[in-house]
């Protein structure tokens, strides 16, 4: 019987972080179709040389405009679909639900860490979290992961919380700063 070795991995927010938000007046929304879908340049190559290090490369999204019937779920499974396949990712979780849902997967909840976990057999303690939103970064710190946030500076109602965290202006700085 072999033994199970953990994996290491980064969880990655889907928009603002795998592909540009669509910002409206200083608020970001998810692209509402595949075609506003823009993967920012060097992503792709970054996810590359992250497989390369042995990384697993794991999408966390939160979705709720399907909840709202904003959009449906085959548009968003369209994207993630699409994201999946350019990007290299090892797998998908995505909350549909609203926050007065009261679900365990939304972020800031850890459902979808979580289940990817016990799924993948991933060391947390070596793997990391990237995100774009205070609930992508709360939703690391409260599963232990290391956390980079990618800073946009949206023009959100809520207090930004003070951590203290590494923040970079696009992914391929954090894949610098790790390495």
């Amino acid at each position: 019987m072999g033994i199970n070795k953990s994996l290491k991995a980064f969880f990655l927010d889907r928009d603002g972080v795998l592909n540009k938000s669509i910002i409206i007046n200083g608020k970001p929304f998810p692209p509402k179709n595949i075609k506003e879908l823009v993967i920012p340049s060097g992503v792709k190559e970054t996810l590359s040389r992250l497989k390369k290090l042995g990384y697993l490369l794991i999408m966390i999204t939160n979705q709720p405009d399907v909840a709202t019937g904003k959009t449906s779920l085959k548009t968003v499974n369209e994207i993630n679909n699409y994201l999946i396949k350019q990007l290299f990712l090892d797998d998908v979780y995505c909350c549909i639900h609203e926050n007065k849902d009261n679900c365990g997967c939304r972020k800031p909840k850890i459902g979808m860490v979580t289940e990817a976990t016990k799924k993948w057999n991933i060391d947390l303690e070596n793997s990391y979290l990237v995100g774009d939103r205070w609930k992508d970064i709360q939703t690391g710190i409260n599963v232990g992961l290391k956390t980079f946030l990618i800073d946009y500076n949206y023009d959100e109602k809520y207090v930004k919380p003070n951590y203290r965290l590494k923040k970079f202006d696009d992914i391929l700085n954090v894949i610098n700063f790790i390495k």
